[in-house]
């Protein structure tokens, strides 16, 4: 990585964000270190930042609070750049010991105070020499390796994944498959498709010390993977080799490595071959935006699978300006849902079952949260209908379920249900399919014991349109369900 990351120092784990863009990494021994006089072999965390002509800076020292008087070291970067998974468990701020902790970007572009996950049982399972963590990147999962015999310097990997109350489950060997009894397993990173682990092991058939080993999980239960494969030279040497990390586009490694470099180890890249990459993955980015001032918003992300509903990963978008960055792999079809305390959660629909692979893949998709307001409108996007029909899909019901929740939870509140359609057909066609849409979305929702004086149905065709039916994106734009506020 060149003179201004590396140093004749030792430079360790680095990490790097999804857009490849963001670098943390530790720096041994080095007099700016804030436990250099304290404890021996001080490691703080450091960091660099690539421009646009792909150009990196130089290394800067991060601070406090992310660095303290203990060992230190980022373990996971989110997604959209917004959160950190850092070394130690933090309350209110203050080390407590053993565990891992998170940190978010603030409106004023400095790090929140670390704060620990609450991992159940933690205690048990981290007692040996060393640990660490890293994160999937549907900020759910939690990758974890440690030793619960007490001094051991052999490691195994363990998954914890969030539960719905905000805690992680105790934590769960990943399988015999790849916690080898006599060896050290260990610096686990799982790719951004959710499948493909990376880790480093002492096992039989590597190079020398502890090598990069990659597996792929075979199904849900986190117990089934493939033979772990060594990523062989030049990745692995006969030395010590650790800490791999990737971008989101899988193309690139980065990764620790001692051999003819600066100083005692160096931070290095690495191409890797198609046989050693991931699966190719989508990353969207975006903002949030208040629909009615269209000013920027800090909002949580949900993203789920349709029709079942099931969530597959959250994020946040950053306080400073409404950005977020995600990563969802190929063949499914999504719904991506912001929310924000007053404010209508606003959902887009992003189905990737209908594209083809094309290796990695950036798409723009930008989210207004309407506030709950009277006379506020809001689209419906993944309310849907066959064509021609106005009976209502199953994936369509996650949407209106989050209507039905709105009305519960605000029992003054009474709206009118609408639909539209493109300048298609002839306008009595398009009122009557319009109306009859409008109705069966109220019929859904009065079906949840929502009371009729609440809500009225209006079709109004091709008469509201919001774009010029000129392109078939824009009569897209004009096809929607929409409600409006009428009395809160």
């Amino acid at each position: 990585m060149g003179a201004l990351v590396n140093t004749q120092l030792s430079e360790l784990r680095p990490t790097i964000s999804a857009d490849g863009n963001l670098l943390f990494f530790i720096r041994q021994n080095h007099p700016h270190n804030t436990n250099f006089n304290t404890v021996p072999n001080s490691q703080d965390i450091w960091f660099t930042m690539r421009d646009s002509s792909g150009t990196w800076s130089k290394a800067v020292h991060l601070g406090y609070p992310l660095n303290t008087a203990y060992y230190n070291s980022v373990f996971w970067i989110s997604p959209d750049n917004n959160r950190i998974l850092i070394r130690g468990a933090f309350v209110n701020g203050d080390y407590a010991g053993n565990g891992v902790s998170m940190c978010w970007l603030q409106e004023d572009g400095y790090w929140s105070k670390p704060e620990a996950l609450l991992i159940r049982n933690y205690a048990k399972y981290d007692r040996g020499l060393r640990s660490g963590a890293t994160m999937a990147h549907d900020g759910k999962t939690l990758l974890l390796y440690m030793s619960p015999e007490k001094g051991s310097p052999l490691n195994d990997i363990y998954v914890s994944l969030l539960l719905p109350d905000g805690t992680w489950a105790e934590p769960k060997s990943l399988g015999k498959k790849i916690n080898l009894p006599n060896n050290d397993e260990m610096t686990p990173y799982l790719a951004s498709d959710g499948e493909t682990l990376y880790f480093s092991s002492d096992r039989p058939g590597g190079l020398g010390d502890n090598d990069i080993w990659m597996t792929r999980r075979l199904d849900k239960t986190w117990q089934k993977w493939s033979d772990p494969v060594n990523l062989g030279s030049p990745i692995n040497t006969p030395e010590w080799d650790a800490f791999f990390t990737l971008d989101a586009g899988g193309e690139y490694a980065y990764l620790t490595n001692s051999e003819g470099g600066f100083g005692e180890s160096d931070i290095v890249k690495v191409k890797l071959l198609e046989k050693e990459r991931p699966k190719p993955i989508v990353m969207v980015t975006g903002n949030v935006y208040n629909a009615k001032t269209k000013m920027p918003l800090c909002a949580s992300l949900i993203y789920e699978t349709l029709p079942d509903g099931t969530e597959a990963g959250n994020g946040i978008s950053s306080a400073i300006d409404g950005s977020f960055k995600i990563v969802l792999p190929y063949d499914k079809n999504y719904l991506i849902r912001a929310t924000a305390d007053k404010f209508f959660a606003q959902s887009e629909n992003l189905n990737l079952d209908s594209l083809v692979k094309v290796g990695y893949k950036e798409i723009h998709k930008d989210l207004y949260l309407v506030p709950i307001e009277i006379g506020q409108v809001v689209r419906l996007n993944n309310v849907f209908f066959d064509f021609d029909k106005w009976d209502l899909r199953p994936e369509s019901f996650v949407e209106l379920d989050r209507v039905v929740k709105l009305l519960q939870d605000n029992p003054a509140i009474e709206i009118e249900m609408s639909a539209h359609t493109d300048s298609y057909g002839s306008d009595d066609y398009n009122f009557k399919l319009s109306d009859n849409r409008a109705r069966s979305v109220m019929e859904y929702i009065l079906s949840k014991e929502i009371s009729p004086s609440r809500i009225i149905s209006h079709g109004y065709g091709e008469t509201v349109p919001v774009a010029p039916n000129d392109t078939p994106e824009n009569r897209q734009l004009n096809r929607r369900v929409e409600f409006k506020i009428l009395k809160n």
